[in-house]
């Protein structure tokens, strides 16, 4: 205190961490940080626990400790504890989380007179930490600020109760105890938050299990039917992946400029749902697969791994990368077919492998434009710097005009006689899909594209007009 002297008088305010101060819980934080950096981490998380839950506390502060820079705080919190402090009054943090990590917050928002965290032995938790505050501070010495049931013991010695994002049933069970009590940040609902978070816009990928169907003009209603299944359990399974990649890259998100307003970077999703979500999300969609042919619940599978390995791995690999995100698309594609049982072309095979690689590259084209907008040279464990943009430009240029090549000497096959009685008009579509793809690589350069080229297509204007014009030019050529 600079201006105001401290009134030792007053009850001291103690401040929770997880769920108070910050909309998140640090044992989770530690984690999923220390899993993104080493996938033993779930292997050390099994050692720590069985020496108690103080000591997994330890251990994960250890493998993964955040940055306090970038954690979800709450702001009513923050604004209460300033005012607090500027009237005159002390504060403390203390928390169930380790002794380190509570150092580290404190540090970084230098608005505690007093810290005290789990030591590795004593989880400081319940009456536990009602014990300590006692201690320190007598009882009916502090005003407590918590946000669960675990801490009823502590609100109970106390003079006064502050709340935060408490239900009404617990909100009644302190103010039994103190009458008048403060409460902040009341909940929320956290169904939007998840469903955000289970990223339904990216669903319009899965429509290319369709593409089969739709080449190969086989619109039968089994086989209509059996591509929807696969559509609703390939966006289940995908839907598990992002909130699993969003778990792992909760550090890279909270730095970005948009990625740091996701549910689970921003806090507004709990980290314990979104981890929830995850097995249930994926359950769900392999039930669904078991409705269909075997090899699609295959094609599913391997899906699901090689995204698993993407977000631990392989996204820190420049071009496997890509290559990656490019078989991913064409996954979709191969689970179309195995659900329906249509054989794929060699021809649509190799189309696609060139048109899915120029939209990852254009993914990635996007991000260095970002960097370079942002002025970071290189972002941590991505495996690309600023100087790779050309080269990557150029990789979605020659791959993208590659599948348009492709197209064209397709219409030179006999069999395109068989499905198309008038194939010139797809000599209409390849041009539009040339333009198409060249000014998605020129808006991209511009820095005038999100970061995922699919939802850009989704909400681009000129885009929807393009993917009009090539289904409705195919159509013709075939149905005219």
């Amino acid at each position: 205190m600079t201006m105001l002297e401290i009134d030792d008088t007053r009850p001291v305010l103690v401040i929770d961490l997880d769920g108070t101060l910050i909309r998140s819980d640090m044992l989770y934080e530690c984690f999923w940080t220390g899993f993104s950096r080493n996938w033993r981490t779930p292997l050390w998380a099994v050692a720590g626990l069985t020496r108690g839950r103080a000591a997994l506390k330890e251990r994960m502060a250890l493998c993964g400790a955040p940055d306090p820079a970038t954690l979800p705080y709450t702001p009513e919190v923050l604004e209460h504890i300033r005012d607090w402090r500027a009237s005159g009054g002390r504060t403390a943090l203390v928390t169930a989380a380790d002794q380190s990590l509570a150092d580290a917050i404190g540090a970084h928002l230098g608005l505690f007179d007093e810290i005290h965290g789990s030591d590795g032995e004593t989880n400081l938790k319940g009456a536990k930490k009602a014990a300590l505050l006692i201690e320190r501070f007598g009882a009916g010495g502090y005003i407590y600020a918590g946000d669960s049931s675990a801490d009823l013991p502590v609100w109970q010695e106390a003079a006064g109760a502050v709340t935060v994002g408490l239900n009404a049933a617990l909100r009644g069970q302190v103010e039994a105890q103190h009458p008048g009590s403060t409460h902040l940040a009341p909940p929320k609902s956290v169904l939007p938050a998840a469903l955000r978070a289970m990223r339904p816009h990216q669903w319009l990928k899965n429509l290319l299990v369709f593409f089969p169907l739709v080449a190969a003009h086989h619109l039968l209603p089994l086989a209509i039917w059996q591509a929807t299944v696969a559509f609703v359990a390939f966006s289940l399974v995908a839907s598990s992946v992002y909130l699993l990649n969003d778990l792992l890259d909760l550090g890279s998100d909270r730095m970005h400029p948009r990625k740091r307003n996701r549910p689970l970077a921003s806090g507004a999703l709990p980290l314990r749902h979104g981890m929830m979500l995850v097995p249930v999300l994926l359950c769900a969609g392999l039930a669904m697969a078991l409705l269909l042919a075997p090899l699609f619940l295959l094609v599913l599978t391997v899906y699901y791994l090689l995204t698993i390995s993407y977000s631990l791995w392989l996204k820190r690999r420049p071009i496997i990368d890509i290559c990656t995100l490019a078989s991913l698309y064409t996954l979709r594609m191969a689970a179309g077919a195995a659900a329906t049982g249509i054989t794929l072309s060699v021809w649509l095979l190799a189309f696609s492998a060139f048109l899915f690689f120029s939209l990852a590259a254009v993914k990635r084209q996007a991000e260095l434009v970002d960097m370079v907008h942002r002025g970071i040279d290189e972002i941590a464990g991505r495996g690309y710097r600023v100087g790779d943009l050309a080269v990557v430009t150029q990789m979605a240029v020659a791959s993208g005009f590659a599948s348009v090549v492709v197209l064209m000497l397709y219409l030179n096959e006999p069999t395109v006689q068989q499905l198309y009685r008038f194939p010139v008009l797809i000599w209409v579509a390849c041009l539009i899909l040339l333009y198409w793809n060249t000014r998605m690589i020129l808006k991209a350069q511009r820095g005038e594209m999100d970061d995922d080229p699919v939802v850009f297509t989704a909400r681009d204007r000129v885009s929807r007009m393009a993917f009009v014009l090539i289904v409705g030019l195919f159509l013709a050529a075939g149905y005219l």
